[in-house]
């Protein structure tokens, strides 16, 4: 009978490979990336809006590689110091060579909006009152650096394609064992939970954006609502797509130039920034915690849990479906390996990775049920359920 149920188990994780491989989008190429477009013919102003909040070590970086881009359009910048206790100002004007950057401070917080949102919104009146001619507002994480030609990029394929939002998903540091191990499976989950070729599908409900790099159209953002339509939820950036989606065309995908400068060298700073709001991801539903973990259960613990109980319990069947399995999984997450320079063989970790982060998930149920608060720099609030459409 044990020997029945592990091929019963086995053929189960296969089955949702061969599932997740032919109909999901195809997530696991990683194939949506940002080119050259045929340039516009003209370029509209952009804006560059930056939320920091004790970002001292690298708002200075980013703030230069933005204002080095070789975008042939005006392109200013406001960087909006949340209430930082690290020099975090000084550090963004000390990059302000030539007059285009604006630093303002962040207004309090306010009862319904989270931090990051309600800096972003101060940033965009700031841009508004300042840079009135701008067109699009390209939102940017305080620790993202840009390679020169990102802007001009994202604009022209905005422009070519008609897109109220463009964004991309930065490469993340990936150099620690733990980075290497979590990072790409990370971006892996991602794309599959977002397939990023359904997000550009007009046709298709799923909508998401990386909040790391977001260029953003202001006039599609003013009919939606603004961002006051989606100021107290955390997972700001697939909320923000959704709300763009309802009304347009967005598309989301991957570039090694646009690069994240904040570093996980312990397992305990990629557990708290998963467990802060992977609950949340779930609208905070049982229901849903539940079919999450037994989906990764069979997605990622099948195929090797029945090839080590094959070999144990001499079932051939086991040990072939899971090997079969497990060999599906490796070629899947292929292409993000190869993004992160990493080789084939690496993804014999990926089990492990999908248990730790069936854990993290898990505890960010717990932390809801116990009563603590969201928190994040420094800050404690219980925001709503993110928007999303999948």
């Amino acid at each position: 009978m044990m020997v029945d149920l592990w091929t019963i188990i086995a053929a189960a994780g296969l089955a949702a490979w061969i599932g997740l491989a032919l109909f999901r989008g195809n997530f696991w190429r990683a194939d949506q990336r940002l080119g050259d477009t045929a340039a516009p013919t003209a370029w509209p102003a952009v804006v560059a809006v930056i939320p920091a909040r004790n970002k001292a070590p690298t708002i200075h970086r980013v703030v230069a590689s933005l204002l080095a881009q070789d975008y042939p359009g005006s392109l200013t910048a406001v960087v909006v110091d949340d209430a930082s206790l690290d020099g975090t100002a000084a550090a963004a004007e000390a990059a302000n060579r030539d007059g285009r950057l604006i630093v303002a401070t962040a207004p309090p917080l306010i009862a319904g909006w989270t931090g990051k949102l309600r800096a972003m919104d101060h940033g965009l009146a700031v841009a508004r009152r300042e840079f009135p001619d701008a067109a699009f507002v390209l939102f940017s994480d305080a620790d993202i650096a840009y390679a020169p030609a990102v802007l001009r990029r994202l604009v022209a394929k905005a422009e070519a394609e008609h897109l109220d939002l463009v964004s991309v998903m930065a490469a993340l540091h990936s150099q620690s064992l733990w980075e290497r191990l979590l990072i790409p499976a990370f971006v892996f989950f991602f794309q599959k939970l977002y397939p990023f070729p359904w997000v550009k599908d007009r046709r298709r409900q799923t909508a998401a954006a990386a909040g790391g790099c977001m260029l953003v159209r202001i006039a599609a953002l003013d009919a939606a609502g603004g961002l006051a339509a989606i100021r107290d939820l955390v997972i700001d950036d697939c909320a923000l797509g959704a709300l763009l989606k309802a009304r347009g065309a967005i598309w989301l995908g991957l570039t090694p130039d646009v690069a994240s400068l904040r570093r996980y060298d312990r397992l305990s700073e990629i557990w708290t920034m998963v467990a802060r709001s992977a609950f949340a991801q779930l609208d905070h539903s049982t229901t849903k915690l539940l079919g999450t973990v037994v989906g990764m259960a069979i997605i990622y613990l099948a195929a090797p849990s029945a090839i080590i109980a094959g070999v144990f319990l001499g079932s051939s069947a086991a040990i072939a479906l899971g090997l079969v399995g497990l060999a599906v999984m490796v070629v899947c997450y292929r292409p993000t390996l190869a993004a992160y320079g990493l080789p084939e063989w690496w993804g014999l970790t990926l089990p492990l990775a999908g248990l730790l982060y069936t854990g993290m998930t898990i505890h960010s149920a717990v932390r809801h049920w116990v009563g603590r608060d969201t928190a994040w720099k420094g800050r404690r609030y219980r925001p709503a359920a993110p928007t999303s459409r999948s």
